[in-house]
């Protein structure tokens, strides 16, 4: 079980903030081409019982040569200043096994979205900066994780981004917005 802390920067110059990044320290550890798939069931959302989603994430690292798959359970907790997470992951070897024993549990409804990232560890944050394909996300967007709330200011500050672009919404809740 994994613990999150995390935030979007949304409307912003991605790449000026990029170079911002590298120029004060930022280091590249990943960059990523990503298969997400969410999943849930048309007769008994997740949603009903719990505020999380299912996915299984195929991420191809073209940095470090790697390729993972892993099962995911990401449960939203609240809190006002931060997306706050608990994931649980599982790494698996098949995503078409798991899709089949997913769906044998009932879990009929079947999204999938791809993303490029890239991540950055910086004052001990991890920065990604994601492109989702048209159809799932046509903006691109950062994301900022930390461990600790008091390490997201020093971050903002030192990159220059305003409280005004940070945004609490998960990608599907971005996603209704643009449906509106």
């Amino acid at each position: 079980m994994q613990k999150e802390l995390e935030v979007k920067i949304l409307n912003v110059d991605v790449d000026e903030v990029e170079r911002k990044l590298i120029n004060v320290g930022g280091r590249l550890i990943s960059d990523e081409e990503q298969e997400n798939i969410l999943i849930d069931s048309t007769k008994n959302p997740i949603k009903n019982y719990i505020d999380a989603y299912l996915r299984i994430r195929e991420t191809k690292d073209r940095l470090n040569s790697t390729t993972d798959l892993t099962l995911t359970l990401k449960k939203n907790i609240k809190n006002n200043d931060l997306r706050e997470n608990i994931e649980l992951n599982v790494k698996i070897d098949s995503k078409e096994t798991m899709l089949d024993l997913l769906k044998e549990l009932g879990f009929d409804e079947i999204k999938i979205g791809r993303k490029k990232r890239k991540v950055y560890e910086f004052k001990n944050a991890q920065i990604f900066f994601d492109v989702w394909d048209k159809e799932t996300y046509p903006y691109p967007y950062i994301e900022i994780e930390v461990q600790e709330e008091s390490k997201l200011n020093e971050v903002l500050e030192l990159l220059g981004i305003e409280k005004d672009k940070i945004s609490l919404k998960s990608i599907v809740e971005l996603q209704d917005e643009l449906k509106k």
